[in-house]
């Protein structure tokens, strides 16, 4: 009986010594090495240096879609390939926090370049474009015009109007942590 209680003594702080002792609380999305049209998740720290002790299993959240992805030194493959520029808005949760990214995917021939996009940008550029069309009234076609292209291209891209709200309330929360 005693052996068998230091046995499971043993094993239980074996598994221990491999679980998640580090949480990610900040990433960064690349284009996975490999150029099999698939990006990276890359751990980091506030200054953006990877933090290759992240290792093992954690949850991501692509566009809706929930993903757990495989660490190994602080980087993971997203299993998903891309087919075409897409924006694509990534969040991870753990137990300091939701952290999340809006991320514009441009994919050129076999190629992706991610893009980090700040929320406030998808709000501001339509304010400006309202505000002009009320400064000068012979704007106001041109700018309705202007609008639903924009509106179009984000739609067409993979922006739902759900994650735009969700990306500037993110973006809100924040401001005033």
């Amino acid at each position: 009986m005693k052996n068998l209680l230091l046995l499971l003594i043993f094993f239980s702080s074996f598994g221990s010594a491999f679980s998640q002792n580090t949480a990610i609380n900040n990433f960064i999305i690349k284009e996975n090495l490999l150029k099999n049209n698939k990006i990276a998740v890359i751990a980091v720290d506030s200054l953006n240096v990877p933090n290759e002790e992240i290792n093992g299993l954690y949850t991501f959240s692509f566009s809706g879609f929930t993903e757990s992805l495989n660490f190994n030194n602080g980087v993971a493959v997203v299993p998903l390939k891309i087919e075409k520029s897409t924006f694509i808005y990534v969040k991870h949760e753990n137990e300091s926090g939701t952290h999340s990214k809006l991320v514009y995917v441009y994919k050129k021939n076999n190629d992706l370049t991610p893009f980090s996009v700040n929320g406030w940008w998808l709000f501001i550029i339509p304010l400006i474009i309202i505000i002009l069309a009320f400064m000068f009234r012979k704007l106001i076609i041109f700018a309705a015009i202007l609008l639903i292209v924009y509106f179009y291209f984000n739609f067409s891209n993979g922006l739902s109007l759900g994650t735009l709200f969700e990306t500037f309330f993110d973006g809100l929360k924040n401001l005033f942590n």
